[in-house]
């Protein structure tokens, strides 16, 4: 079903799962600059006209914030079992990232104190999206760190129906159970630039996160700067290091659980073994055909799916770390063993008893991950991504003195006679 390639055939690698990003599109980047322009220079205005062309909604400034009474329709449209489990979820992805949490701190030596002093952000926006793209477990991820970090305002936004209401109300429960202050009922590249910028109804957030679109990726791409942004996600995608040991029809659904997402999803095996090669390919066909999302997933096996055999552990790793995956299975016979090899992943399942879906919903590690090759300089989501870190310096008269000349020294070689001057002024030494 999807294109067995030898290991050494790199060229053919990179160009399947390699060059998936679609943020290089003119005429998207051009639309979403006059978007940001407009919302930018005429706020409220533009946010709604935005809304009414693009989501069909008409929105005003009484009815763009979600009310305390469509959070309660929207538990009660929830199945009990359904809140039970995103409750559990939020306490094992709350108590994770507790973990994450660091503290000020300052080291007391001979005449200075240096140290740093952590201060959590004031104001957090976080997107999600409407349709069927609208996931409330990534409401969590998104909102739980922040909470953890002790962000002091949490706004959320997300796309409208054309009935005015929100287009996916389970977010609206997931956001309560995780604890966000107030929700707009605005979408797309208008929103993350009311969220940049502020508009009479929308509070100037300090950083934006959270999944979307291309407009909404490259929207976020354009403010970056006026405020701070988690990521510019790109295609999800898997890749699975599996040996002869690996159960064939487990690998192949790990894969299809990734392709279902999106035509643009990759998902990729690279084994040693080129009879489990040929056993996950039937499966990837027979499972393909009993699922719902068959269609997604053939355009994604299609385009971006692929097999790659290598002679040893040790080179699947290498190809893994080059590919630098958002998600990367360890589906061998001592997973801990491969772990030392692998550089570059976002999350890392270690066994066949450790699937991807796990990490998606309910372990406890954030699922908004590196992706496109990113995960080789970036990480997840966690609580550092909400927190801004100060040095701390305080320097007695005495260790002053006694490093002065140095730092002098240091300050006149590059030329910069009022660095040095700030120095010597305060032991008689003013430099002229």
């Amino acid at each position: 079903m999807v294109p067995i390639l030898q290991a050494s055939d790199r060229k053919a690698l990179g160009e399947r799962v390699m060059n998936r990003s679609q943020l290089t599109n003119d005429q998207v980047t051009a639309t979403v600059k006059e978007i940001i322009r407009r919302v930018r220079a005429e706020g409220d205005a533009a946010l709604f006209d935005y809304t009414a062309r693009f989501d069909h909604a008409d929105i005003t400034a009484e009815t763009v914030q979600v009310t305390r009474a469509e959070i309660d329709a929207a538990y009660a449209a929830a199945s009990p079992e359904w809140l039970e489990a995103m409750r559990e979820a939020a306490r094992r992805i709350t108590e994770f990232h507790q973990k994450q949490k660091q503290n000020t701190w300052l080291n007391f030596q001979p005449g200075i104190a240096l140290g740093q002093k952590i201060t959590p952000l004031r104001r957090v926006g976080v997107y999600v999206p409407g349709g069927t793209a609208a996931y409330p477990s990534s409401v969590l991820m998104n909102v739980l760190p922040a909470k953890v970090a002790g962000v002091k305002e949490i706004v959320m936004v997300t796309p409208p129906g054309r009935d005015g209401g929100v287009s996916y109300p389970l977010a609206l429960a997931a956001a309560d159970i995780a604890g966000v202050d107030r929700i707009y009922k605005v979408g797309g590249a208008q929103a993350i630039a009311a969220l940049a910028f502020g508009t009479e109804s929308i509070p100037r957030v300090d950083k934006i996160t959270g999944p979307g679109n291309i407009y909404v990726a490259m929207a976020k791409r354009e403010v970056f700067g006026h405020v701070g942004i988690d990521m510019v996600a790109g295609p999800s995608e898997v890749l699975v290091i599996a040996d002869g040991t690996a159960n064939p029809v487990h690998v192949a659904a790990d894969l299809l659980s990734q392709a279902e997402h999106d035509p643009l999803a990759a998902a990729i095996l690279v084994t040693d073994s080129e009879a489990l090669a040929r056993q996950v390919d039937a499966e990837l066909a027979r499972q393909t055909a009993l699922l719902p999302r068959q269609e997604v997933i053939r355009q994604s096996l299609g385009a971006y799916g692929t097999i790659v055999v290598a002679q040893d552990l040790k080179e699947c790793a290498a190809i893994a770390n080059e590919i630098a995956p958002e998600h990367m299975e360890l589906c061998v016979s001592e997973p801990y063993a491969l772990l030392d090899q692998i550089d570059n992943a976002g999350a890392i399942f270690l066994g066949g008893w450790s699937p991807e879906p796990l990490g998606d919903y309910f372990a406890g590690p954030n699922h908004v991950l590196p992706t496109s090759g990113t995960a080789r300089f970036f990480s997840p989501l966690s609580v550092d991504d909400f927190v801004k870190k100060s040095s701390l310096i305080c320097c007695s008269r005495e260790e002053l003195e006694r490093v002065s000349d140095q730092v002098i020294l240091l300050a006149q070689s590059e030329g910069l006679d009022a660095h040095a001057n700030a120095v010597a002024i305060r032991f008689g030494k003013e430099i002229k």
